[in-house]
């Protein structure tokens, strides 16, 4: 018996894709049919690598040739599979309401001044006219109240729609919330991960953040289970990372720049600040010496391929600041209020860029720089 091709493909539309709802024919899966007399030779492609997804399409053909078209038909099946590339399961989080920006600030070891550089890139901000907030995230050794003069405060409840709320300490313009509130300055935090993470998601979604644009977070030094609880726990719009110009410190931050920019957790990196840059005597102010070596972040950033977001000297006034709790971006007309005035400028502009790419679904961002002030809303 000869056997029609048009009888063939009818028959092959009473079979349904396996995953498709569509028949064979209609998804595409069949994507040739051959006829020789009596022999039938069809190709299909499925998605499902299964072994059992396989042979049951390939009996289903069979079986389905034989009772539609010709019961003693000689029928060869070729069975492909082209599973459809799998996504990297990016780490995200749920949107906080009001806030428009997380700007996670990170390094790659203790000791190069992450919480400094947080303390006065928020207060820098709140100077620009931004609405600002700071979570403590070093749940080990919370600095920033101590930063901001409000190590003996304490948050008070507050309640919003109905639920009990945190209300973040605020002081310099800038809102903040720390594990260093709920402990005594003498008290050591002994938490392993899971207990950690769920302080910080209560100190997260539990707080009343209100409106602001930019929340930074101060995040423990290296990279570990915390900085992932954060990117699971929030979307976090990009990323600084801190380090000073010697080598032992440049190859952490390295690592650190490596860990935002997994596959499963791509985190955009803003850039790399240099503290510690250089070290300048008051009585020779002209004179420029680098104690920890020179340049060393700023070359990291460029064989990274990120951006070098400025630099910070070594000045016994920022540690004076911080220790009284004033931020030395505060002092007005220094050359540490220009340095670190010149990171924020920085970062905003790195991450208009950043926003710029986001698909539209994604919360509105910062749109415009014009005085570095002003703010999609």
């Amino acid at each position: 018996m000869k056997i029609d091709k048009k009888d063939v493909l009818k028959a092959l539309e009473k079979i349904t894709a396996p995953g498709e709802g569509k028949n064979l024919v209609e998804s595409g899966a069949v994507t040739n049919v051959m006829v020789f007399g009596d022999e039938v030779v069809v190709d299909v492609t499925i998605d499902n690598p299964s072994l059992q997804a396989r042979k049951k399409t390939e009996v289903e053909i069979l079986k389905c040739i034989h009772r539609e078209v010709y019961e003693k038909a000689k029928i060869k099946v070729n069975v492909k599979v082209e599973a459809p590339e799998k996504t990297t399961n990016e780490i995200k989080g749920k949107p906080i309401p009001g806030i428009q920006n997380i700007i996670a600030v990170a390094s790659g070891k203790g000791g190069v001044g992450k919480s400094t550089i947080t303390a006065n890139t928020a207060v820098t901000l709140a100077k620009m006219g931004f609405k600002v907030g700071v979570l403590d995230a070093d749940i080990y050794g919370p600095s920033i109240p101590m930063m901001f003069d409000v190590e003996y405060e304490r948050p008070l409840a507050v309640k919003v729609d109905g639920k009990q709320k945190m209300k973040p300490v605020e002081n310099y313009g800038v809102k903040v919330l720390s594990i260093g509130f709920f402990t005594r300055p003498d008290q050591a935090v002994i938490w392993r991960g899971p207990m950690a993470s769920k302080a910080l998601n209560q100190m997260i979604f539990d707080a009343d953040w209100g409106t602001l644009d930019f929340l930074l977070i101060d995040l423990p030094p290296g990279t570990g289970d915390i900085h992932l609880s954060i990117m699971q726990a929030m979307p976090v719009t990009g990323a600084l990372v801190v380090s000073t110009p010697q080598n032992v410190a440049l190859a952490d931050a390295r690592k650190g720049v490596a860990m935002f920019q997994q596959d499963s957790i791509n985190v955009p990196v803003l850039g790399i600040v240099e503290n510690m840059a250089y070290f300048t005597p008051q009585e020779l102010p002209d004179n420029k010496y680098y104690i920890f070596g020179q340049d060393g972040a700023k070359n990291l950033a460029a064989d990274l391929g990120v951006e070098f977001l400025g630099q910070v000297p070594l000045v016994q006034g920022i540690r004076e600041a911080g220790d009284v709790g004033r931020p030395a971006a505060l002092q007005t007309a220094t050359p540490l209020e220009e340095a670190f005035e010149e990171i924020t400028r920085n970062t905003v502009r790195e991450l208009v860029k950043r926003n710029k790419a986001l698909p539209p679904t994604e919360a509105i961002k910062i749109t415009t720089m014009a005085g570095c002030s002003a703010v999609k809303k």
